[in-house]
């Protein structure tokens, strides 16, 4: 008879009464993680909160450097060791916080219950194996299939993918595929367990505008089969109003605000994000137009605020000083950081 993990009859327990208590499947309370560096410490997200429901899709947007993707590393511990760390906060899934969890039963989550994919393929895959022996990977060490039936399920996950002749594929290399079908078969390799999350990391990067198109469509197709919940980071807000029910937006480390799709669309209340709307091309606008952007940068690690880091970048005193603003509920289900200057009627112009 098969031994039973003790860590893991723990958490079927836990999953039993998270399933008769709560709707959310993932919930992150106050995270913190930073970086070891030769000026210190650094903080890269700061006390970050959100959950996510079975079978939606939460959208995370912001600028490069906003700590989108840290976040989705800190959830499932993938954060480069041994710089990267989390400080503090709570990651809970089907009840389970994540980050108390042993070694052995984060292995059993990632790429089992959660899938991931990364924001580059041709980093995520491994130049010197082929195709096949890389997806099949994920079913000899999640499934327990032996060395042909994990290839036969391969081929069946390309092919789910809508990658043709999938069994001539797996016996490809990675630099003998496109970048489309490099992403698609790192798709397959995250959804090949049938995981309840996916965390998808700018999937659409360095690909073209038609591929993008296709590449989230599957995306969504394969997440309405499986009933999944999904978490996708993307500095698109076109992506994430055709494909999210609910949205975060991080700026410097922090939530600033966070609503529905609609919601958030319609009445934006921080300047950041409206600044972010306003820097989206329209077509109402004359030939060779100046777009509209948003002044400034996101400060360094080094240099982050304690107060609001919105009028940091923009040069001006906040009348908080270095109070960290509120995150209020402004509305039902509609949060934002309430920096006087950032927030309200009277900081509607400033970005």
């Amino acid at each position: 008879m098969k031994e039973v993990n003790p860590a893991r009859a723990v958490a079927q327990e836990v999953y039993r009464q998270y399933d008769s208590e709560s709707h959310d499947l993932l919930q992150v309370r106050g995270l913190e993680s930073a970086f070891d560096t030769e000026r210190g410490l650094l903080k890269a997200v700061d006390g970050v909160s959100f959950s996510v429901a079975r079978g939606q899709t939460l959208g995370i947007v912001g600028e490069s450097g906003c700590g989108k993707s840290v976040t989705a590393m800190s959830l499932i511990s993938l954060l480069p060791r041994p710089a990267g760390k989390v400080l503090a906060g709570e990651v809970l899934f089907k009840g389970e916080d994540l980050l108390k969890v042993p070694e052995d039963r984060l292995h059993e989550v990632r790429g089992g219950e959660i899938g991931t994919i990364f924001q580059e393929p041709m980093t995520a895959l491994n130049p010197v194996h082929r195709i096949g022996r890389q997806v099949s990977e994920v079913f000899r060490l999640h499934k327990k299939l032996n060395k042909k039936e994990a290839w036969e399920a391969s081929i069946e996950a390309l092919r789910m993918t809508r990658i043709p002749s999938p069994e001539v594929r797996v016996g490809d290399y990675p630099h003998q595929l496109s970048g489309g079908m490099r992403q698609r078969v790192v798709i397959a390799m995250a959804l090949a367990c049938q995981p309840d999350l996916l965390i998808a990391d700018e999937p659409t990067t360095a690909l073209d505008v038609t591929v993008q198109a296709q590449i989230l469509d599957l995306i969504q197709g394969l997440q309405a089969e499986m009933g999944m919940a999904a978490i996708l980071i993307t500095h698109d807000l076109g992506v994430i109003a055709e494909n999210c029910d609910e949205v975060v937006v991080m700026y410097a480390g922090r939530i600033v605000e966070r609503a529905s799709v609609k919601e958030l669309f319609a009445n934006p209340l921080h300047a950041y994000t409206r600044g972010l709307l306003n820097s989206i091309p329209r077509l109402s606008l004359p030939p060779k137009s100046e777009l509209n952007t948003i002044p400034g940068m996101v400060a360094s690690l080094s240099e982050m605020a304690c107060g609001c880091r919105f009028c940091q970048r923009m040069g001006r005193e906040s009348s908080l000083g270095d109070k960290r603003p509120e995150f209020r509920e402004v509305s039902p289900g509609h949060w934002v950081e309430a920096c006087p200057e950032c927030y309200g009627e009277e900081a509607r112009e400033i970005a």
